[in-house]
């Protein structure tokens, strides 16, 4: 597929990077990350190859900064969920949005697994990769350990650690198989699998809770 050439337009230095990355992603997920040439991301962006390369000194250097704008848009989109409710509730939220549309995708694991190659291969994108994983496994630590100390269960450092590498491993493994294999799974299957198999992992009732969450709703919403 020929990249779409679009008109230029006067745009501030962050739009214009903006616009390079985005164009960076779009190809991949039409065709691939080796139809990505700096030419095709110019013409996608409405810049000159020139100008890319006063923005990224590599090519490798764009696919980075694309990889990262993924990765963070993927672990965004999960974290920013179920503010102000309990503990254990904002635990739920986290894997129920890590589990549901649109971060289980066709697209996003596309992507994905385009990067994965040169993730292993570059060190400036296995880096990314390395920090990215951080922070979405760290931020699945804190909510592991205010479910358990909500529940008065004490937990050491190291154990919420490998408690949330395991969750993790669990959360990616069915957001892979999701995104591969969409029609593979009943409506909320994945999300209902998710929430059991974490919830027997760390001792706590992951799926009742989703159920009195959802009443909860349903209830605010019929109240007058």
């Amino acid at each position: 597929m020929s990249p779409e050439r679009k008109t230029f337009r006067r745009i501030g230095p962050d739009q214009r990077r903006e616009a390079m990355i985005c164009a960076m992603l779009e190809i991949i997920a039409e065709d691939g990350i080796a139809a990505a040439t700096t030419r095709a991301v110019a013409a996608r962006a409405g810049v000159t190859p020139g100008l890319i390369r006063h923005y990224f000194d590599s090519k490798d250097a764009l696919l980075s900064a694309a990889y990262q704008q993924h990765m963070t848009d993927l672990t965004h989109a999960t974290c920013g969920v179920g503010q102000g409710a309990s503990a254990a509730a904002r635990l739920v939220a986290f894997i129920e949005a890590g589990l549901r549309a649109p971060v289980v995708s066709a697209e996003a694991v596309s992507l994905w697994a385009g990067f994965l190659t040169h993730a292993q291969q570059s060190p400036q994108m296995h880096e990314v990769h390395a920090q990215t994983y951080r922070e979405f496994r760290d931020h699945l630590q804190g909510l592991i350990a205010d479910a358990l100390c909500e529940a008065g269960r004490a937990t050491s450092t190291a154990a919420l650690r490998r408690h949330a590498i395991a969750c993790n491993a669990v959360i990616d493994g069915l957001w892979l198989e999701g995104g591969v294999l969409p029609d593979a799974f009943a409506p909320g299957e994945l999300v209902a699998i998710g929430l059991a198999s974490i919830g027997a992992m760390l001792g706590l009732p992951l799926a009742q809770n989703a159920q009195t969450a959802t009443q909860d709703m349903i209830q605010i919403r019929i109240t007058p």
